[in-house]
């Protein structure tokens, strides 16, 4: 864990960065869980999660914990590690979704969930004790 006061350190580039991923992570979370269906459920369905409802909810609480302990520098390492896997997961259902293996995020490629999961990649290696 880190001191309170270097958690929120904005000349540091590696606390920038930690925050950066862990902030992505909100809007994820937010439409995972407002609406009712929420407009997430239906990316889990074409996806082919089966059932998609439970793995939608699992996708919530793995983003929440990577998300929170990446905001409050809480295992930071760890919750790196959580947020790179789920976001690899997600470039993997994506291809499913799209039938097909797409890069460009513009065109709904994996793109952006694999650059961020570089990202979560690198916050862990800058944290790593």
């Amino acid at each position: 864990m880190i001191s309170a006061i270097s958690a929120f350190d904005l000349g540091n580039g590696a606390v920038v960065l930690r925050l950066i991923c862990a902030l992505f992570f909100f809007p994820h979370i937010y439409f995972k869980v407002v609406g009712n269906p929420p407009p997430a459920l239906g990316f889990f369905v074409q996806a082919g999660f089966r059932p998609p409802a439970l793995y939608m909810k699992l996708a919530t609480v793995v983003e929440s914990i990577a998300a929170l302990g990446l905001l409050f520098g809480v295992y930071t390492h760890w919750a790196a590690l959580l947020g790179a896997a789920t976001l690899m997961t997600a470039a993997i259902a994506v291809c499913f979704f799209n039938r097909s293996v797409k890069w460009l995020w513009n065109l709904g490629g994996m793109e952006f969930p694999v650059f961020w999961a570089l990202a979560c990649i690198g916050v862990a290696l800058l944290y790593w004790p």
